[in-house]
């Protein structure tokens, strides 16, 4: 107790230079715990929209992963139900599972012929209910932070599908779909061509298979082409609901959600309506490890040619931007941490030199070496400590004022602004780690001066003058 309070007179005879080696303490906790409670936010919030749109695992018949692209038709599940019964049914899976839904996905090209455009697309058939649920999963309460969201189909209306903005824009939509901020084409009398033009006349033989409740156009309409898994062309026409902006404009350009049946109607035509994937979301994130290893064994029990992928692979991009967070919050921590280090080493290495009389005192008195450096580190201690805390209690209101301030921002991956929040719940571990990490650092910087300070010899350090 004694040392303590002779360390923290110590810090106090020269304020100033305390003062300021104490805030350069104080601003780099500041510096890593905001960005640190930022790095949070962005991570749960990017890990939620993309479980919310994928899922966490997903079930697929073996090779798709890999050759499924150019090919999805040929990779289908068979008997899908069966499939994800045994699944729900399993007892150790079942206690995990939130929403487990089956999906088609599927390319061909989406044409609008009122004005003779077309354009290659990307397909996706869910379960409109299945995929509601999925939109509401809130593992880290961040609904609260977006307006509500859903896949703007019905289970009942197999007719209905969803759009990207830039598909609409493409083929002429806008207006149909009152759609704002979307730009008309600058050559109307130019149509808009897909990059692989059909062997046949699709508009043609779109109209030979309308009937003849299906030729009301005042209501937005396109109509789908593809190659069914025999090889023949099948086009349905699809009614849109709504347009939906894709984070990502290759997506927006492309993007095509329709109903699970109709989906497997246009990619299998007649024959048997296949799955090509089976997704599951859970409860919680934790679980994805256990429940992809037991997803693994029952499938090899039950001789199931079937793989399981988790969302990181499916969306790669996911851990591409958690790495690239990862990264600036080392580097941030890192020039933190050796700003304080030397700031400290200044400010010790002066308080030595002023002290060294003092220290040459001490030592003849009978204050051993060891005592004389745990003297200068718990200074340096204290230093840190005083910073450190300042520096807590300043970032805890800086994080309360930025949630508070309305500001907004577009996370990576997303079309619609969300307010800019800093993650202040659940990072108790972050925070502990900087303030033990910034004391450690400036009671190590005080080491070096210590031991200068142990290793003086009493005479030479009491003619010090």
């Amino acid at each position: 107790m004694m040392l303590l309070k002779i360390a923290f007179r110590n810090v106090l005879r020269n304020a100033r230079r305390s003062l300021m080696t104490m805030s350069a303490v104080a601003v780099g906790f500041m510096a890593i715990a905001l960005f640190g409670e930022f790095m949070a936010y962005i991570t749960i919030g990017f890990q939620t929209t993309t479980v919310e749109r994928t899922g966490h695992l997903s079930v697929f018949r073996t090779g798709y992963f890999d050759f499924g692209a150019g090919n999805p038709a040929a990779y289908g599940i068979a008997d899908y139900p069966s499939v994800i019964r045994l699944i729900k049914e399993d007892p150790v899976l079942a206690p995990m599972l939130a929403v487990v839904t089956p999906s088609v996905t599927l390319f061909g090209i989406a044409g609008n012929f009122d004005i003779d455009a077309s354009k290659t697309f990307f397909g996706v058939g869910i379960v409109p209910s299945d995929r509601d649920r999925m939109l509401q999963w809130d593992e880290y309460g961040m609904v609260r932070d977006r307006p509500p969201i859903n896949s703007g189909l019905t289970d009942d209306n197999e007719t209905e599908g969803v759009i990207g903005v830039g598909l609409a824009r493409i083929l002429g939509l806008c207006q149909a779909l009152r759609i704002a901020d979307c730009p008309q084409s600058p050559h109307p009398d130019a149509t808009t061509v897909s990059s692989a033009p059909p062997p046949i006349d699709l508009a043609e033989l779109t109209a030979r298979d309308k009937t003849a409740d299906q030729t009301d156009r005042s209501i937005p309409r396109i109509d789908l082409l593809a190659a069914t898994a025999g090889g023949a062309p099948n086009v349905m026409s699809l009614t849109i609901a709504k347009a939906e902006r894709q984070g990502v404009k290759e997506l927006d350009d492309n993007f095509v959600a329709m109903h699970l049946h109709l989906a497997q109607q246009l990619l299998y035509g007649r024959g048997e309506h296949k799955a090509v994937g089976i997704v599951l979301q859970l409860k919680r994130s934790e679980d994805m490890a256990s429940a992809r290893a037991r997803l693994g064994s029952l499938f090899k029990e039950k001789a199931q040619d079937l793989e399981v992928r988790d969302f990181t692979e499916l969306q790669p991009q996911y851990n591409q931007v958690i790495g690239l967070f990862g990264a600036i919050f080392s580097f941030i921590a890192l020039v933190m941490g050796v700003i304080v280090l030397f700031t400290v080493v200044n400010t010790m290495s002066m308080s030595v030199m002023e002290r060294t009389d003092e220290i040459g005192t001490a030592r003849a008195m009978g204050v051993r070496r060891q005592g004389i450096r745990r003297q200068f580190l718990l200074e340096g201690w204290m230093l840190g400590a005083i910073g450190a805390t300042t520096g807590l209690i300043l970032a805890l209101i800086v994080a309360t004022l930025v949630n508070r301030s309305g500001a907004t921002w577009t996370p990576p991956g997303q079309a619609a602004a969300i307010p800019f929040r800093l993650l202040t719940s659940g990072v108790g571990h972050l925070i502990g780690s900087v303030w033990l990490g910034l004391v450690f650092i400036a009671t190590l910087a005080a080491l070096i001066p210590a031991n200068r300070a142990a290793r003086m010899t009493v005479v030479d350090a009491l003619r010090h003058v």
